[in-house]
């Protein structure tokens, strides 16, 4: 396609007419429901990841996510194609990347996913196509890192190609807020780059929020996450304080959220998980630190959450000992080893950190998790047993750490014989500990 065809008002036209072709480098939690949502809109579109099964997967309509259900493949028909061939971007009108940005184990932002995507985008960059970032990354990004690749490939942005940005606001399992009714937040590196980008995400997002620059954007998808993590953080260190005091977190929290105005409740727990909140908050204090800043509140809140798991364990040990037994050879069910209710997404589980420390302790760990049927623990795999009340009669100690709908909607768990409770869903009483 030339440049004239793809003019801000033949752009626009194409949009409105559907005859755009989309694309979408990545297809895992944000880039899959986002290719469904546009095919759905009347687009042919097309995924692009380099994994191999889930290339074939999309292409046999066959779902490997929990928010998108094989059904929805049947309204779509042939609008909807996968592959691992970055050539596919030549005939593309508008490109939005959605690969991971994880964390080193120094706590370093790793870029290699987006800067791999953006130069096998350049290598097939047209004129006029419209580039997208959604990843979540650090502060400056998108005009630091990935507008250099694509202008090395020849070329000007807000002229010759277009480049915006829109961070994913993903909540895999919300069955409230999806892809369709949460704003989405839009910013591009030139006022034509933010319209032509307003103007894709229109079509399948009810509002839109445009902003001054792919910068705030950035920071404000971070903003969220860390006020997260750090609210978290603060019902988490309630729950050890509280612990001291013989009281109840929830409770406390619960007396508190009575009140109308300023204030918004978080609940403890094991410790975080998942892809964003607890690792996001480290891509704003990592950038912060090259301008000389110290971002203290994200680290203390990273060392309170840290902690919850070896909390966990201490309970788990006071437990024990209040019924004559040390965690060593004892006979322990966790329940639930994804990171939050009713998805398969094991990442930064804390959970497993907990699995990791009794195993070191010597207990005889075993996990029930129904979203989760296999566990690859450091060199070991593991099986999740039944949930039945034999498995859970035959424990010494139930641990319960992802409040799975199926547990307590079949609540074996009155067959324990005692209880340690990490999320307040299992009555108070006897044999159940809170954290």
């Amino acid at each position: 396609m030339t440049t004239s065809a793809r003019t801000a008002t033949s752009f626009q036209q194409r949009i409105e007419t559907r005859e755009a072709r989309i694309g979408i480098v990545g297809l895992g939690y944000a880039g899959l429901p986002l290719a469904l949502a546009f095919a759905e809109a009347g687009f042919p579109v097309v995924g692009i990841d380099l994994s191999d099964g889930r290339v074939q997967a999309v292409n046999d309509r066959r779902s490997y996510l929990v928010d998108v259900p094989e059904e929805r493949y049947s309204g779509i028909e042939g609008s909807l194609t996968a592959t691992t061939d970055y050539s596919a971007i030549a005939d593309l009108d508008a490109l939005t990347i959605c690969v991971p940005t994880p964390l080193s184990k120094t706590r370093t932002p790793d870029l290699s996913f987006i800067i791999s995507a953006a130069e096998s985008v350049a290598a097939h960059l047209q004129p006029g196509q419209l580039i997208i970032l959604q990843s979540t990354t650090y502060p400056g990004t998108t005009e630091d890192v990935v507008l250099p690749i694509l202008e090395r490939a020849g070329g000007r942005a807000g002229r010759d190609f277009f480049l915006g940005y829109a961070p994913e606001r993903v909540d895999p399992g919300n069955r409230t807020w999806n892809l369709h009714n949460t704003p989405k937040l839009v910013a591009g590196v030139t006022p034509e780059c933010r319209a032509r980008t307003e103007a894709v995400y229109g079509t399948v997002v009810n509002d839109i929020v445009p902003l001054s620059s792919t910068t705030v954007a950035e920071t404000a998808k971070l903003h969220e996450n860390t006020f997260r993590a750090v609210n978290s953080a603060l019902a988490n260190e309630l729950a050890l304080m509280c612990d001291k005091l013989g009281i109840s977190a929830w409770e406390v929290i619960d007396a508190a959220a009575s009140k109308p105005f300023a204030f918004m409740p978080h609940y403890p727990g094991p410790g975080l998980g998942g892809d964003c909140i607890p690792v996001v908050p480290h891509f704003l204090s990592w950038r912060l630190r090259e301008y000389g800043y110290t971002s203290r509140l994200i680290d203390a809140a990273h060392e309170v959450n840290s902690s919850m798991p070896g909390h966990v364990i201490q309970k788990v040990a006071d437990a024990l000992n209040d019924h004559g037994r040390a965690i060593k050879r004892s006979r322990i069910l966790l329940l639930g080893m994804a990171y939050k209710a009713d998805v398969h997404d094991t990442r930064e589980s804390p959970s497993l950190e907990i699995f990791r420390q009794l195993q070191l302790r010597h207990a005889d760990v075993r996990y029930c998790d129904p979203w989760v049927p296999v566990l690859d623990i450091g060199t070991e795999r593991h099986l999740s047993v039944a949930w039945t009340p034999d498995e859970v009669r035959n424990a010494d100690c139930i641990v319960m750490l992802t409040p799975h709908r199926e547990f307590l909607e079949d609540p074996h768990w009155h067959e324990a014989r005692l209880i340690v409770d990490t999320r307040n869903v299992l009555p108070a009483g006897q044999g159940v500990w809170p954290i």
